[in-house]
């Protein structure tokens, strides 16, 4: 049996988003800078899917810029904001994808801003009190915190952060590309002046992102080279994947509760199961908390075995994807920084189950079978 759980990685592509990309994959291929009848009406499939993706997340169509990902769609809002607007600090969590916090460091590497971190509790929530400290003592300042953390799960308060943001006059910017397509975005009222997007996590083509920004900011692109998307991104646009992000958007909201109970019952499940099958086991940060978590996340840290350095490869062997690891092991291997902040022991092995739409109920049951089976065998390597 083959069993994908690492939908927090990326999602299957649906069929149906497929069928309004293959079009522009062969018929209407013409280049959408172009003035002629071949590009016009690719320009015009673009200007539609902007539209529906503004219809959907309440916002304008000129409010939105297509991108190759998440990744690109963070580094224009941090790096664009951060040397076009003039800001001098930034504040950021230590637990944040990659994506924020490299391309943070590295602007503070090269002595373009200070750069602060605010507190986190043991489960990795955020210190609100300390980030409202850190503003008062900080001049105009940029804010990027995720909306929901890509290995633990956790949920930030959107709107208790944007009001905080709003009183010292600070920058927010929220890394939303996990929850993107599995919870409503109302950009009317939320506070933040720039939110993301990548369609690769709600059962959209990989390659194609968006980045919402909130009107009355004005940056300079990040990526040079063209007039495309209004100035804002250069070379010519990834039409089919725009198409596809559009659809996979609109799908995603159109079934977005009958998903949520699915996957939400499919979650409740895995928890229940392995907790009764591996004594020892636990959760980590909020994980195992929907109030508190991602419906689509959970992460599971597993007693020390004599299999724990070899458990995602035997579970790949049995057919299971997921991801995980250990903490960091005293700077000496690469491990989850997240997990190292959240001081999670590095002898327990660390397993991120992550669920989609098509994940089944016997899926779960397979995946925690073979998990506790391999517990039951401790040294036996599949």
């Amino acid at each position: 049996m083959k069993v994908y759980l690492d939908n927090a990685a990326t999602t299957r592509l649906d069929p149906e988003v497929l069928e309004v990309m293959l079009p522009l994959m062969t018929e209407q291929f013409g280049n959408p800078s172009s003035i002629h009848s071949f590009g016009r009406a690719v320009r015009s499939s673009i200007e539609k899917a902007r539209k529906s993706i503004a219809g959907i997340l309440n916002a304008a169509p000129a409010e939105i810029f297509f991108t190759s990902g998440g990744t690109e769609a963070d580094n224009t809002a941090i790096r664009s904001s951060i040397e076009t607007l003039g800001l001098k600090h930034a504040i950021t969590s230590r637990i944040e994808h990659h994506a924020v916090l490299h391309t943070l460091e590295h602007l503070q590497k090269s002595g373009q801003i200070q750069l602060s971190f605010v507190n986190l509790n043991e489960k990795g929530e955020v210190d609100l009190q300390h980030l409202e400290t850190l503003l008062q003592s900080n001049s105009r300042s940029l804010v990027s915190l995720m909306h929901g953390n890509n290995e633990i799960g956790n949920l930030l308060d959107l709107e208790a952060v944007g009001d905080i943001c709003e009183k010292y006059n600070a920058v927010f910017h929220s890394d939303t590309v996990q929850t993107m397509g599995h919870y409503n975005h109302d950009l009317q009222k939320l506070k933040t002046h720039f939110i993301v997007g990548a369609a690769h996590k709600f059962n959209g083509p990989k390659g194609v992102g968006f980045l919402y920004m909130r009107p009355g900011i004005k940056i300079a692109p990040f990526v040079h080279g063209g007039a495309q998307e209004r100035n804002m991104r250069g070379g010519t646009e990834n039409i089919y994947g725009i198409v596809g992000l559009a659809k996979a958007l609109e799908i995603a909201y159109r079934d977005m509760d009958a998903h949520r109970r699915h996957i939400e019952s499919l979650k409740l499940r895995m928890i229940g199961k392995l907790t009764n099958s591996i004594d020892g086991i636990t959760f980590n940060g909020n994980s195992a908390d929907l109030d508190k978590s991602l419906y689509t996340v959970l992460n599971v840290s597993l007693p020390p075995s004599d299999i724990s350095d070899m458990l995602l490869f035997n579970l790949d062997i049995a057919g299971v994807a997921v991801s995980g690891g250990s903490a960091c092991a005293s700077g000496t291997e690469i491990g989850s920084h997240v997990l190292t902040e959240l001081k999670i022991d590095e002898n327990r092995a660390n397993v991120r189950f992550s669920f989609g739409k098509y994940n089944t109920e016997e899926e779960i049951d397979y995946a925690v079978h073979t998990l506790a089976e391999l517990y039951k065998k401790e040294s036996v390597v599949l």
